[in-house]
């Protein structure tokens, strides 16, 4: 019933939004949208929202995630839809008026969203701070209605007819009329199942079929097969097969369902038989489509506070690691007081320790050439496979700046000569970390990134983010190598004493994703952490990786 409510009983003031020339995938999105072409018009807004943060224009990226929040909840991805408004309330300022058009379309779509999870207490809540971001008199009344229907769908009657009758009573469009006409009677036909609802249940159908508005048709049928179910079972009947009719010709899954519910209860014996059929098979194939929009809007949440408990645990450690300190220097003088003390066994001790330092040398000279190996690999290396990916997707780039990737790739690997390892800061860094892993979306690959920003960076050790940094690059160039992967998601997490980061694919699983020497390398780069790496795979078969590490 999720159609029906979103659309029939609540109403979506929305912005007209101006689209800037500058940003092409904005206005690339507009058409796909247009068009109804729902996956690709979120990718494009997606990609506009990037270039809009590169551009410093916090409008336009809020904007695009406004957008891409109520593609999200016009598609049944309710959590997502959600989770992308309250990202996107950042971006506007209450006190510029010219972003008060948005602010209201981003609280009414957090009102749908929580309306059809049933937080009628929230839809209600955010409707009102909406109705705050607004002076024209048609969307103030379309959200009193919308207030209304949540007021009715948590059995305050009362509340919600006395705010339909305040509608009722201002002027209103033909299609608002009969939407609130409709939403009155049926409201009060709930308050007293006695009161005859069709007289202006049926008014309300016939303005909306002389407006051909075809899915507010179907919320009318719907009424008035509620409102005739019990006392006029036959006449239900044919409202509930002109309900499945209108909504089979528009091509709404979730209303035919509803209709043939209503079918299934009123009919019997073979009727009822086939209705059920109708609606076992209907249903299975709607599950599939939300299940497939779903995978399309990934939905990730993430906690980011630090309470008391975290606090003392830190403290607790630091204690404990200036104990071990304080341990270590005691042994190391009780050592040194013990070689003064024998010459002989100092003599010994030097000789072994000699020896020591002799393999020690060693072991470390292979460590450095190993430590260069792996940094020639790094840098050089998946460098240029990064480089000529750009070169190979992106028709419109710069020269100038592969000079540069070329150049700044030159001066890294001449200090990797002199063991000179890149200043990182946190400055930027995730940002950085960004670029790195958009640097791998084509035309064919959709990457994805979620909580990459500077908080989860914020006081990881130089070392960790320079080794976290090339396994993201080594799993990236991985999957444009052997994956055949289209949508790529990569999940940074921030928890109180661990960070995780989870890369999810749709490609070939991980025997084709991951060769064995990619494995090797990630699982050492990530064991140096003290940290874990796990490996699954995802619902639609591609590969799943989740690395987490410690953080103190």
């Amino acid at each position: 019933m999720l159609t029906l409510f979103l659309i029939a009983s609540c109403s979506k003031p929305s912005p007209e939004v101006e689209k800037p020339a500058s940003n092409p995938a904005y206005d690339q999105a507009f058409e796909f949208r247009e068009n109804g072409q729902a996956d690709s018009a979120y990718l494009y807004f997606s990609k506009a929202k990037d270039k809009f943060l590169a551009d410093k224009d916090s409008l336009g990226a809020g904007k695009c995630l406004l957008n891409m929040a109520i593609i999200s909840t016009d598609h049944g991805d309710l959590f997502g839809g959600q989770e992308l408004s309250l990202s996107a309330i950042q971006f506007f300022n209450p006190s510029q008026p010219t972003h008060h058009i948005y602010i209201q379309s981003n609280l009414n779509n957090l009102g749908i969203s929580t309306y059809a999870l049933k937080d009628f207490d929230s839809a209600i809540t955010f409707y009102k701070e909406a109705a705050q971001y607004t002076t024209d008199t048609a969307t103030q009344l379309v959200l009193q209605n919308n207030i209304a229907n949540a007021y009715r769908r948590k059995h305050d009657l009362n509340q919600a007819i006395s705010i339909y009758k305040h509608v009722l009573e201002q002027r209103l469009s033909k299609a608002e009329y009969a939407r609130t006409l409709s939403n009155f009677a049926y409201t009060k036909w709930l308050q007293n199942n006695s009161f005859n609802a069709n007289p202006e249940l049926e008014l309300g159908l016939k303005i909306r079929e002389e407006l051909a508005d075809a899915q507010a048709q179907i919320a009318s049928l719907h009424f008035l097969t509620e409102v005739n179910a019990s006392r006029r079972p036959d006449l239900a009947i044919k409202y509930a097969m002109r309900m499945y009719a209108a909504a089979s010709k528009i091509k709404n899954g979730n209303d035919r369902l509803v209709a043939l519910e209503k079918l299934i209860d009123l009919s019997s014996g073979n009727e009822a038989k086939r209705y059920f059929h109708q609606y076992h098979a209907l249903n299975d194939s709607i599950q599939s489509v939300r299940t497939a929009a779903k995978n399309q809007f990934a939905l990730i949440r993430y906690e980011a506070e630090k309470n008391k408990t975290e606090n003392l645990k830190l403290q607790k450690e630091n204690v404990e690691r200036t104990y071990q300190v304080a341990k270590r220097d005691l042994l190391l003088l009780l050592g040194t007081l013990a070689f003064i003390s024998s010459a002989v066994i100092g003599l010994l001790w030097y000789r072994k320790r000699r020896e020591k330092m002799i393999a020690d040398k060693q072991n470390a000279l292979h460590e450095s050439q190993l430590r260069t190996s792996k940094r020639v690999h790094d840098v050089v290396a998946n460098g240029i496979y990064r480089v000529m990916t750009e070169i190979d997707h992106d028709e419109t780039l710069d020269k100038t700046a592969i000079l540069d990737k070329l150049e700044s790739m030159y001066e890294t690997s001449r200090d990797i000569s002199y063991d000179i390892p890149a200043l990182m800061t946190i400055e930027g860094f995730h940002s950085k970390i960004h670029k790195l892993l958009q640097s791998f979306a084509t035309p064919s690959v959709q990457v994805s990134v979620v909580g990459n920003n500077a908080a989860f960076w914020e006081n990881i050790p130089v070392q960790t983010r320079y080794e976290l940094e090339h396994i993201l690059q080594e799993l990236m160039v991985n999957m444009k190598k052997h994956s055949r992967a289209t949508i790529v998601t990569i999940i940074f997490h921030k928890f109180n004493t661990t960070r995780e980061v989870e890369y999810q694919d749709n490609g070939t699983g991980m025997k084709a994703s991951l060769p064995k020497n990619g494995l090797t390398n990630t699982g050492s780069r990530i064991e140096m952490l003290n940290g874990k790496i796990t490996f699954g795979s995802s619902a639609d078969g591609g590969l799943t990786i989740k690395l987490s590490f410690p953080f103190i």
